[in-house]
């Protein structure tokens, strides 16, 4: 039996609907389980009477999302202590990019992926790219000007999509994957100079400090999150998200989406 966690989520969803697709049957571990019907199980990371995972012998443990290091942590802990005490066979964890590391949310990622080798049970870990649908939205404009600080720095974003369907081939053989390591980056660079272009906009680039005065002042943003931001600012602004290739291309059972035109999409 297959779980799939964070099944409500953009990437969660699509991993559990293409698992469907293949009649895998997956279970979808949500806090909103009635969406899903019989296949619906109540899942919360942060109540551990929910982790229940009796009879799962594939979890697919989509990282727990935006929180604070120390909470991310305990998340992901009770999960994978729960699978170990539970039966489950191998976990499939959706972890960031080896060049993520420059990026204020990769230590909790670092912590999971030591936590699974670590562990009793198999395990396949995929470095997810950071998507392109975020890249998009991180360049959006306003007042008809593109000024996100990423200067020529290019991101080798990658479709979500395409990151849901490597995790559904790997979920659908986990044995052919076990204890192994994936990057999963796209295959090109996208700056915001070229997405600029592509819309017909000017790119006017502000400084790090007025983007950092800006999110400072932005409501609805948690306090931890200008942090992250800044964060793939600065990274991409100094290059060290731009490297392509890895396992992108091998594992997927299609040829790799454009990153740009879904970064144009959703800066439009």
């Amino acid at each position: 039996m297959l779980l799939v966690t964070g099944a409500s989520g953009h990437l969660g969803s699509l991993v559990h609907a293409g698992l469907a697709e293949r009649g895998l049957a997956p279970l979808a571990g949500t806090r909103t389980p009635e969406r899903f019907g019989a296949l619906g199980r109540h899942v919360d990371f942060d109540d551990p009477a929910t982790l229940r995972f009796s009879g799962v012998c594939t979890l697919v443990l989509v990282s727990a999302g935006y929180g604070e290091d120390d909470r991310v942590i305990a998340r992901h802990d009770r999960v994978i202590r729960a699978a170990e005490e539970q039966g489950v066979e191998h976990v499939i964890y959706t972890s960031l990019t080896t060049a993520g590391d420059h990026l204020a949310f990769a230590l909790a990622h670092r912590w999971t992926e030591r936590r699974l080798r670590e562990s009793s049970l198999s395990w396949t870990i995929l470095r997810n790219g950071l998507y392109a649908e975020l890249f998009g939205q991180l360049v959006a404009p306003v007042d008809g000007v593109i000024t996100a600080p990423f200067g020529t720095g290019g991101l080798a974003a990658v479709a979500r999509q395409d990151l849901a369907d490597v995790a559904v081939e790997v979920a659908a053989q986990p044995a052919a994957h076990r204890d192994h390591a994936y990057e999963l980056v796209g295959p090109v660079a996208v700056t915001a100079g070229g997405v600029a272009g592509e819309l017909g906009l000017p790119y006017r680039p502000v400084s790090l400090a007025r983007r950092r005065a800006e999110l400072s002042n932005a409501d609805g943003l948690l306090p931890f999150q200008p942090a992250m931001l800044m964060s793939i600012y600065s990274a991409t602004a100094a290059g060290f998200l731009a490297e392509t290739g890895g396992d992108l291309r091998r594992l997927l059972p299609q040829t790799p989406r454009q990153p740009r035109p879904i970064a144009v999409a959703a800066a439009s």
